[in-house]
């Protein structure tokens, strides 16, 4: 349900604020305790941020998904691991639940999760399994009432905060590939489920991301998400939103490195001039400004068509793909225009360098998303 033009604007300016009053100041002190304060996520969760996509019906904002990626750009204004505290909830960890789930289910969990109460997860990739999403090993063999999950997850966002888990898992092993495969809503407190210790990462220190065993977990029937065997068709459909949600990402860090180094290169001098009178970094910055430009038109475009109705599959999949290459360049030619200061951690911008680098793997690798581009140009005919 979009919201009026008033009170999406309304949102918008106060995430604005929040993001730069409250979370800018505390970039280098989360990097560097590999921490999220608690107080940051309950002011989190009082501006409904866990909520953002979630129904109304069941206590969240309702965003459509033009209103969303209008939310995360602004959100991309400061350390991605700030979004992630709650991007799980909002995105990957819920949405399987939102588009497929029973309306028990709902009931049983959305609230929580619209509230920041319940923290999801989503539990796709394995050892053996990430780009090859429809190979999971992971095994769901029925036993009466129950399924019983055994097998790892690997690199799963939030798990060490996650109560709940959305689990892909293969509930046919007589079924080689997507067939055999059927997502399953798994708490956390189940017993033979445990979570590894956080992995150290390249960036993005303060969002976390561990391994997640299951040992003869029983998961109740009513627990599986839409029919047995669906699956993989549950796991695209989720990730065909959340590829979007990334796409906005990717503009709001752009749009701010750009401002970043705007402004460095305006009160930085060489040879008697500011940085920003040199024609060649004018270049620099002309060129970041036109990707992020042209990032947020495809991103903002796709949005739209996705609330219409419309398959946006091979759109979503074009959108991530420049987005996420984007911003890589963009944070490349931020660290050339600070030069020196740029590779110190004073600065932050070394930092972003980092931090940007996993957009073009999770939730689909560019790889991975030329193929679905190819593959869906191709069955439209061009």
């Amino acid at each position: 349900m979009a919201l009026d033009a008033e009170t999406r604007d309304q949102l918008i300016d106060t995430v604005r604020r929040f993001v730069s009053e409250r979370l800018r100041p505390l970039e280098a002190k989360v990097a560097e305790d590999d921490a999220m304060p608690e107080d940051v996520v309950e002011e989190m969760k009082a501006l409904g941020l866990f909520g953002l996509s979630i129904p109304e019906a069941y206590g969240g904002l309702e965003l459509s998904m033009e209103e969303e990626c209008l939310v995360v750009i602004e959100l991309g204004r400061t350390s991605p691991a700030f979004r992630s505290t709650f991007g799980t909830n909002v995105g990957i960890g819920s949405q399987a639940l939102v588009m497929f789930g029973t309306e028990a289910q709902k009931q049983k969990y959305l609230p929580g999760i619209a509230s920041g109460d319940i923290i999801t997860s989503f539990a796709l990739t394995e050892p053996e399994a990430g780009s090859d999403s429809a190979a999971v090993q992971t095994r769901a063999i029925r036993d009466g009432d129950h399924y019983v999950l055994n097998g790892a997850k690997r690199y799963i966002t939030n798990a060490n905060k996650a109560d709940l888990f959305t689990v892909m898992a293969r509930s046919d092993p007589s079924k080689p590939g997507a067939g055999g495969v059927s997502a399953f809503l798994v708490p956390r407190d189940l017993p033979g489920l445990s979570v590894g210790k956080p992995e150290k990462k390249m960036g993005q220190q303060g969002a976390h991301v561990c391994d997640v065993i299951f040992d003869n977990v029983r998961v109740p029937v009513e627990n599986r998400i839409g029919a047995e065997g669906e699956g993989f068709k549950v796991a695209m459909q989720v990730l065909d939103k959340g590829r979007l949600h990334i796409s906005a990402l990717c503009v709001g860090v752009a749009e701010r490195l750009i401002a970043d180094s705007v402004a460095y290169a305006a009160e930085r001098k060489q040879f008697g001039q500011s940085l920003s009178g040199f024609q060649l970094v004018q270049g620099m910055i002309a060129d970041c400004k036109t990707e992020a430009l042209a990032a947020r038109a495809l991103t903002m475009e796709t949005a739209r068509k996705r609330d219409a109705g419309q398959n946006v599959t091979m759109e979503g999949a074009a959108a991530k793909y420049f987005a996420s290459e984007m911003v890589g360049r963009v944070a490349d030619k931020a660290v050339q225009i600070f030069g020196g200061a740029g590779y110190i951690a004073e600065y932050g911008i070394e930092r972003f360098y980092r931090d940007v680098r996993i957009f073009r793997i999770y939730e689909g690798t560019s790889q991975i998303q030329q193929v679905i581009i190819a593959r869906e140009t191709l069955k439209r005919g061009g």
